[in-house]
């Protein structure tokens, strides 16, 4: 049987996830209810969750497929595309959106040449917005991979855009 430019990869992870994913599903009486972890575990591994890691884990969880896709794209945490090595998210609602949140992602935008959800040219950035964070007290938020910042006025998101830069730097 030939194959043929047009068959992708099989998709593959690594043995020290799929051991760790051993030791999830049973953990579950419903294996089903392992489906965030999982999704965690090959987001980490692979940088998103592509539509063959989504039907590869509806077979390992003995799912359909759609039953996995609908979480992937109910969590905004899930990413279906590549994106850049940080991962600017804005708040967009109420109380950000109030205080600024718009002019804080238009600063990230413009430092970064990008428009929302897509990732700079070097690969190194994507910026989009989010739906709440979950932190209006301090508005307006902005998470920068995994790190929430409260109360980012244009000053602070110039000192951070400058990190961005300066660790990318140290990354080359």
């Amino acid at each position: 049987m030939s194959q043929t430019t047009e068959t992708a990869e099989p998709f593959a992870l690594s043995p020290e996830i799929l051991a760790k994913i051993d030791k999830i599903v049973p953990r579950y009486p419903s294996k089903r209810s392992a489906t965030l972890p999982l999704l965690h575990l090959i987001q980490d591994e692979k940088g998103f969750i592509s539509q063959q890691a989504a039907e590869w884990v509806a077979e390992r969880l003995e799912l359909e497929p759609i039953k996995v896709l609908e979480v992937v794209t109910f969590y905004p945490m899930f990413q279906q595309k590549p994106i850049g090595r940080r991962h600017v998210k804005v708040c967009r609602t109420l109380s950000c959106a109030l205080n600024g949140g718009a002019q804080i992602c238009q600063k990230f935008k413009d430092a970064f040449n990008v428009d929302l959800n897509e990732t700079s040219k070097d690969g190194e950035v994507t910026v989009e917005y989010v739906e709440c964070i979950a932190s209006c007290g301090t508005a307006p938020v902005v998470q920068i991979d995994e790190t929430l910042h409260e109360n980012v006025t244009e000053e602070r998101a110039d000192q951070l855009i400058e990190e961005i830069r300066a660790n990318a730097k140290q990354a080359s």
